[in-house]
């Protein structure tokens, strides 16, 4: 799916393959140490080869997760969500979305999560939750745009987030 930018940016938003370990290790390695917190909750520096296989040999049933890349240089990745349906409630699915400092603010994040969105609720889920830092304000702002409906829990400098995901 192509989709553009708010800076006029063409990305392609698309289902993550396993041929995207390279692509996943060097956009990490693009993320600012302040990205990089907010995604992880703590610095992340390496994938080892196992959380690589898990990252991108996903079945798209419990696991989704869709790549974004430059339309004019599929090999840039410069977004990635992610949906994984929780084995103890398999009508929720933890969701974690991750923009390369060069294209946040401009609606990759939103964009990614509402694909996400659409297609959890295909496959049944009923609810997104999330863990994030409370001063992760665009992650915040994101949770509000997929869901009306949030609850929030903090712990420390720690949010649970719950966004209930009504019918598109």
């Amino acid at each position: 799916m192509l989709a553009r930018l708010t800076d006029g940016t063409r990305v392609v938003l698309r289902k993550i393959r396993p041929s995207d370990k390279a692509l996943l290790v060097e956009a990490l390695g693009r993320l600012s140490l302040e990205s990089n917190r907010a995604r992880f909750l703590s610095p992340k520096r390496s994938f080892s080869r196992a959380e690589l296989r898990y990252l991108t040999e996903v079945d798209d049933v419990s696991h989704i997760a869709y790549v974004a890349v430059l339309a004019d240089d599929p090999t840039h990745l410069v977004g990635v969500g992610r949906a994984v349906r929780l084995a103890a409630d398999p009508r929720a699915a933890e969701i974690a979305i991750v923009v390369g400092d060069a294209y946040q603010g401009q609606g990759l994040g939103r964009r990614l999560g509402l694909l996400l969105a659409d297609r959890a609720r295909e496959r049944g889920v009923e609810r997104f939750v999330a863990t994030m830092l409370s001063d992760n304000v665009p992650a915040h702002r994101l949770f509000a745009a997929i869901s009306e409906r949030l609850r929030s829990d903090r712990h420390g400098a720690i949010d649970e987030l719950v966004a209930e995901l009504l019918a598109a």
